[in-house]
């Protein structure tokens, strides 16, 4: 019988939806960020060997921007340090490695989607250790490191789209940036983006993996207001200039999928992403 599935990082956000969506159809084995320190090659080692997965699905970050640069070495060991560890134990068994990384590798100086092929240029630690997580984990020949962003979605969701989304349905200002353009990513398309990789035993490597189109945070945000039916919701449109932000973000921030596409795998729109998260809140919440 083959080894199951190591979904390590399975109390945040991606990790938690991985496990609810995946435990049904796959053997899964979830370890939290409490059952299992990551930044330790000794524990993670001794995990794997007694897992014996076939495949190690990393979904643990240290995903604060601004505290990353307060808290660099934190930063550092979770989003590199740890990779590392998790890449020599995948080598150990010769599983594959699936590995999560970020638009905020690139410094959104451009006016097009970025490809796989463009340079890097992280312009902060969060950044940096998030690069240095890709590299690490290209370090294991069976990988696939996809970059998504502006992630949303799932039971545990905090993301900036799930507090757009709450403050509509308040009926309270939203403050959206109308010079941040992004791809955002819907847990559950990343998730099936994921498995169809795995199934189709597509070619090892790096991939964008992010709902299809690019759009603004402003823009966003009133797509939303459509959504739930408040379409003169006050949205406040802001600069990143003057948000006051600590760490810096890329301004054009948006990713090509023609990579992932090519391997057979194509992502829906980021507005048919929203709208089938707005449908899926609206029945799950409590009446």
């Amino acid at each position: 019988m083959m080894g199951p599935m190591l979904i390590v990082g399975a109390g945040g956000q991606l990790g938690e939806a991985m496990t609810s969506a995946l435990g049904g159809r796959e053997r899964v084995v979830a370890v939290t960020r409490s059952e299992l320190d990551v930044t330790s090659l000794e524990a993670v080692r001794a995990l794997v060997a007694r897992v014996a997965p076939r495949v190690i699905l990393n979904c643990s970050a240290y995903t604060n921007v601004d505290k990353s640069e307060q808290e660099p070495l934190q930063a550092l060991q979770v989003n590199a340090m740890a990779v590392r560890a998790l890449a020599r134990a995948a080598d150990d068994l010769n599983a594959v490695l699936v590995h999560y990384s970020t638009d905020f590798v690139f410094d959104g100086k451009t006016d097009r989607p970025y490809t796989e092929s463009d340079p890097v240029n992280p312009r902060g630690t969060y950044a940096s250790s998030k690069l240095l997580g890709e590299w690490l984990a290209m370090d294991t020949p069976r990988h696939y490191v996809l970059r998504v962003e502006s992630l949303f979605g799932g039971a545990k969701a905090h993301s900036s789209v799930d507090k757009i989304l709450a403050n509509l349905r308040q009926g309270a200002t939203v403050r959206a940036f109308v010079d941040r353009t992004v791809s955002p990513s819907f847990v559950d398309d990343v998730i099936v983006a994921t498995m169809s990789l795995l199934e189709r035993e597509a070619p090892f490597g790096l991939y964008h993996c992010v709902n299809s189109g690019w759009t603004n945070w402003a823009a966003l945000a009133r797509e939303l207001a459509e959504l739930v039916g408040t379409p003169a919701a006050p949205i406040e449109e802001i600069r990143m200039a003057d948000a006051g932000l600590l760490a810096n973000r890329p301004l054009f921030a948006a990713l090509s999928n023609a990579k992932l596409l090519a391997a057979g795998v194509e992502m829906p729109t980021w507005q048919d992403a929203l709208a089938r998260y707005v449908a899926k809140t609206t029945r799950l919440s409590p009446i």
